[in-house]
């Protein structure tokens, strides 16, 4: 830790309540969804997420940039967090060959605080559910932030996917590979693409919007619905892209974004959680074993256990161990599956790996 001088900063919440502590060394205001991630490591994974794009994220670990960053180690090409709470924040990084986080932050002009107690902060999300907040260097301004903060858009129904979708059409892998996957990108981690190509699967990535007599053009054997932010209610024309790959019987996959994407193909409702889940040690069970998997998450809405229980079309196939939620389901009669949590972890434990081979079997 340096013993640079910090200014003051704060953190203000939507329903007026405020956490004080000081800059990071990057100044200024950020707007956003606040949001917490239990994660003791992987911040860099994290911060570079897309499905965090439009959320302040706040730490719970103690220390963030004391190992500092590798670039090859982003799950994207940038950062996509609004602003970080965090603890302690350490402008110097122990790691050999690693970069400093604090020079990265301000190559983003990423707005940072650190010494807030994040400990009472996030117990006041716990009770109170996740909500816009403004963070700030300029605590002068009160009056002013609370204005714009009355003005900034809610989470729900916020479609968000196409903020953060590729632009342009491209490839992933051995294009001499026999297996080929359509991607429909919503906000995809490169540790996802990364599993697929290590199955010797060739990828081409398409954006979201893409219509499906496009991608039939490459000739996949299957598809992929990817993570992504925001609400999935919104992005009807994916929904409806998705209820014609399941008419035409191709293999489907989907995590978190994508799974409540193909919830949404097969009439079952979704729903805005009251804070979501974050964290890299979730525990699941997996109805089909019987076997209990820690896993790796990142969202803020779900698919709604009722509709999914009662529905003839899906079965739920995980389910979340600490509220019961739907983590995964299965679409009855086809060869489509989907989970809520990150079986390509980045970070996080890898016992939902196994998803990969799965698909890749019904691929082949």
């Amino acid at each position: 830790m340096s013993n640079e001088k910090r200014k003051k900063g704060l953190v203000l919440l939507a329903d007026g309540t405020i956490f004080y502590g000081r800059s990071a060394g990057i100044e200024g205001t950020s707007f956003g969804e606040i949001c917490f991630n239990t994660g003791v490591t992987g911040y860099q994974e994290i911060f570079t997420d897309p499905s965090y794009f439009g959320q302040i994220m706040v730490t719970t670990t103690s220390h963030i940039g004391n190992y500092g960053i590798k670039i090859s180690e982003s799950q994207s090409k940038k950062i996509f967090i609004s602003g970080l709470i965090c603890k302690t924040f350490s402008s110097v990084n122990s790691r050999s060959n690693s970069e400093s986080l604090k020079k990265w932050f301000q190559s983003n002009n990423l707005v940072t605080l650190c010494d807030i107690d994040t400990r009472a902060l996030v117990r006041y999300i716990r009770d109170n559910g996740a909500m816009n907040a403004a963070i700030t260097t300029e605590v002068d301004k009160i009056d002013d932030l609370q204005k714009k903060l009355k003005d900034f858009p809610s989470m729900d129904g916020l479609e968000l996917a196409s903020k953060v979708s590729t632009k342009k059409p491209y490839e992933y892998g051995d294009n001499n590979s026999k297996t080929k996957l359509a991607v429909i990108d919503l906000g995809i981690k490169k540790n996802i693409l990364d599993n697929f190509s290590r199955r010797d699967i060739f990828v081409k990535v398409f954006p979201f919007d893409t219509d499906l007599e496009e991608m039939l053009k490459f000739k996949p054997h299957g598809f992929f619905l990817s993570n992504g932010p925001g609400d999935p209610k919104p992005l009807v024309k994916v929904i409806n892209t998705a209820k014609q790959i399941l008419a035409k019987d191709y293999p489907l996959f989907g995590i978190c974004l994508g799974h409540q994407i193909i919830a949404l193909a097969n009439g079952i409702k979704t729903y805005k959680m009251f804070n979501g889940h974050r964290g890299i040690n979730h525990p699941v069970l997996n109805l089909n074993t019987g076997k209990g998997e820690i896993t790796s998450q990142n969202h803020g809405f779900a698919v709604d256990y009722d509709t999914a229980n009662s529905s003839k079309s899906v079965k739920i196939s995980h389910k979340h161990l600490n509220d019961q939620t739907v983590a995964g389901l299965e679409v009855e009669g086809k060869k489509c599956f989907s989970v809520q949590y990150h079986p390509e972890a980045g970070p996080g434990p890898n016992d939902g790996n196994y998803l990969f081979d799965q698909f890749l079997s019904k691929l082949k």
